[in-house]
């Protein structure tokens, strides 16, 4: 009887919290798992004048055609050598800028600098595709200062190996600024008595770096690998339509720009739903297991 008049007691007092967050539960629910019935189309000949339920069952005839279709096994490693290229710079990058920025002490120099890294995040690739494009063209800025010094201009948008490395590249630097604002937040959260004590015993500035900032940045590390591993089949659909051309289909054709192309472009989403629900469950299990690996290791857990 106590027990029940408790939890009477405890739920009239959490009452309002649970007022607040319903709106953002109904959102969750309307717009996140309602539309996840729309993914019985991977399994349907979707038909527009059929009607969502009233379109045939195929079974796995979608799935089996994505990984018997001639280029979808080349696809498939570009997208996950691109993706995994962006998750491991974009993780050391911004940690050595942020380690670097904070060893700045002039505030107005530092904030400054900081402002300009991180706006190229805002702008989107629609407008960085066609700054790069003109950059990186055969007459662009780049090839003609390569031309001037008297080295062969490079095809950075038309050669396969040069349009990775592009990418990638492109990738770090429109990103790495905001994300440096993780670990900045996570250094202001370091003891400073820590680095007085490290200075006693006579730690230089590398020593203090490797010894007591890294160590504490290990969890914040830990949680943006964990969570930046699930997008291993994301390599970027906007920059890679943005960028690419049919020169470089081989080394730069994605999972989604393929099923764009191959897909969409033909009326095919039923074919669309089964390659994003299979990106999904690749995406869920490489979580599900970085976030075990997180835990055993680093003794990180959200609940």
């Amino acid at each position: 009887m106590r027990e029940g008049r408790k939890s009477s007691v405890r739920l009239a007092r959490q009452l309002p919290l649970h007022l607040l967050i319903l709106p953002s539960v109904v959102c969750l629910l309307v717009f996140n798992y309602a539309p996840m019935t729309g993914l019985l189309m991977a399994f349907k000949d979707y038909k527009a004048r059929l009607g969502f339920w009233d379109s045939p069952w195929v079974g796995m005839k979608h799935l089996h055609y994505m990984f018997t279709y001639p280029d979808s096994t080349q696809v498939i490693w570009n997208t996950f050598l691109i993706a995994s290229l962006k998750i491991a710079a974009n993780a050391v990058v911004p940690i050595l800028f942020a380690l670097l920025l904070n060893e700045v002490r002039a505030l107005f120099f530092k904030r400054s600098v900081q402002t300009l890294v991180y706006l190229p995040h805002f702008l989107s690739w629609v407008i960085l595709g066609g700054i790069l494009t003109d950059i990186l063209g055969n007459k662009g800025i780049v090839n003609q200062l390569l031309s001037g010094i008297g080295l062969d201009p490079v095809f950075f948008l038309g050669d396969g190996d040069w349009f990775r490395f592009t990418v990638v590249v492109s990738d770090v630097w429109k990103e790495f600024g905001f994300s440096t604002i993780i670990y900045l937040a996570a250094l202001t959260g370091i003891n400073l008595s820590l680095y007085e004590a490290a200075e006693i015993d006579g730690a230089t500035r590398l020593k203090q770096t490797l010894h007591v900032t890294l160590p504490a940045l290990v969890p914040v590390i830990l949680v943006v690998g964990t969570l930046s591993l699930g997008n291993i089949l994301n390599a970027g659909f906007d920059q890679i339509f943005n960028l690419y051309n049919p020169l470089v289909y081989r080394e730069g054709d994605i999972i989604d720009t393929f099923v764009y192309r191959v897909g969409l472009m033909n009326g095919s989403f039923s074919f669309a739903t089964a390659v994003g629900l299979f990106k999904s469950a690749v995406s869920f299990v490489l979580i599900v297991a970085a976030y075990r690996l997180a835990y055993r290791f680093g003794n990180y857990r959200i609940f």
